[in-house]
């Protein structure tokens, strides 16, 4: 892995904070320490909306080589909070993300690459049935205490997942920051 600059073997420098490649392995994303928030506009452009979604599992999966490596994440849809009662419900229906008939947003990744602008996760984002390519950015990639926390930033077009509703009064663009912490797994855990 090239290094660019005076950071240590095995490492380079992300848009916040170090890329270190993390001992290879299988870690079990810990839904309660990691998050996914977001932000995107309304009304016509005008006006910011903030929010979040939960995780409720996952796993990463580094090889090696580490661009072999692996993601797998499933988001409970009604997990979508802006803390508006009146946004929040229309949202989980039909118009959007229907989650009583498609409880599950999926992303799954099977390539990571190492690219002018800093490390890429490439993969794809299932919406109700629906997939589309998703890359993300990995700002910050780091081991504490065996755990592995990753920060990753990326770009979803709700258009290319279907969801067309609103249009020009919702955002067509969702700017989704990623805040995961994961364990490695045992050998019994698998």
């Amino acid at each position: 892995m090239r290094g660019g600059g005076e950071h240590a073997p095995g490492m380079t420098t992300g848009t916040s904070g170090p890329v270190e490649v993390p001992p290879s392995g299988r870690y079990r994303i810990d839904g309660d320490r990691s998050t996914i928030r977001f932000h995107t506009r309304h009304l016509f452009g005008l006006a910011p909306v903030r929010g979040r979604f939960g995780i409720e599992a996952g796993h990463i999966e580094v090889a090696d080589p580490v661009h072999r490596s692996s993601v797998r994440v499933r988001v409970p849809a009604t997990s979508f909070h802006t803390g508006n009662g009146m946004r929040d419900p229309v949202v989980h229906g039909k118009q959007y993300l229907d989650a009583e008939q498609h409880p599950v947003i999926a992303f799954a990744a099977d390539r990571i690459a190492e690219e002018p602008e800093g490390w890429t996760l490439h993969g794809s984002l299932t919406v109700r049935e629906t997939t589309a390519p998703l890359e993300l950015r990995i700002e910050e990639c780091r081991t504490e205490n065996a755990r592995l926390l990753v920060r990753a930033r990326g770009t979803v077009d709700r258009y290319a997942l279907g969801i067309t509703a609103m249009k020009g009064m919702t955002g067509r663009y969702l700017t989704a920051l990623l805040e995961v912490s994961a364990e490695p797994e045992s050998a019994g855990n698998g």
